[in-house]
């Protein structure tokens, strides 16, 4: 099965396009406590959620122990909902080579990986033969910085993000046995940002904490699946609210500006 079909049986047996973004951090040195604690996030958000996302970073922040909690966590994901890792790398074709080995090879239940294109083509192909799984590339994202480069106008009227979308392109026609989407910002989309973008798959940070605009996605011709993710909004915010009351009241939102 390609990913994007496994997605969209997930947007379409839930109604939710919501991913929710897995980013601990730890009140402790205790990795029990953290782990059961993601384990209830994903317990209580599964019946609203699309894909999950965990952020790598917030693992290697706590060393190998912290590696240790994702790693045991990722066997037990429910199989039906895509796993997209957070990881945002881009290097040389060597080093490359052994980032697509670590993460479609040896984590289970991985089924996409983000990824920084900004050095070239080159460093998305070690990831291209991957049948079932699929690379989210940084096009836009959610950050004001995002104008330095990504939304820099060239010398012939594009801008820096459209040659991302290019890539994405290229890849489709070079026949990938990996699907690539993009990372595209929530408060920083819009509907003339997005006609300037292939259709794929969309991962969309910057709804909650972010303060991104759902409105930006409505309308529109696009028919890849896109994932809106929350992460600290689920996790963090409202503790007065259960995570499941939070994915609950985010999918609802997101329903809702879809059309879902």
């Amino acid at each position: 099965m390609k990913f994007s079909e496994k997605l969209q049986a997930r947007i379409k047996a839930t109604r939710s396009a919501l991913c929710v973004g897995l980013d601990p951090r730890p009140q402790s040195d205790n990795m029990g406590e953290l782990a059961a604690w993601l384990r209830r996030v994903v317990e209580e958000t599964a019946p609203y959620a699309a894909a999950y996302k965990p952020n790598i970073a917030y693992f290697e922040a706590m060393g190998l122990p912290g590696l240790n909690v994702l790693e045991d966590l990722l066997p037990d994901m429910p199989a039906d909902i895509p796993v997209i890792l957070d990881a945002k790398r881009g290097d040389i074709g060597e080093t490359q080579k052994y980032y697509a080995q670590a993460y479609f090879e040896h984590m289970v239940n991985v089924d996409a990986v983000t990824l920084n294109p900004f050095m070239g083509y080159d460093i998305l192909e070690p990831f291209l033969d991957r049948p079932g799984k699929a690379v989210y590339l940084l096009a836009v994202t959610s950050n004001a910085g995002s104008a330095d480069i990504e939304r820099q106008e060239l010398a012939n009227g594009r801008k820096v993000y459209q040659l991302v979308g290019d890539m994405v392109t290229r890849a489709r026609e070079e026949g990938a046995a990996t699907e690539v989407g993009m990372v595209v910002g929530l408060t920083n989309a819009s509907g003339e940002l997005l006609a300037e973008l292939p259709d794929a798959p969309l991962l969309i940070p910057g709804l909650g904490a972010q303060g991104g605009d759902l409105s930006a996605l409505t309308g529109g011709t696009r028919v890849a699946p896109p994932v809106i993710n929350v992460s600290r909004g689920i996790l963090y915010k409202n503790p007065e609210m259960s995570f499941a009351q939070k994915a609950e009241m985010y999918a609802l939102q997101i329903r809702e500006a879809l059309a879902l």
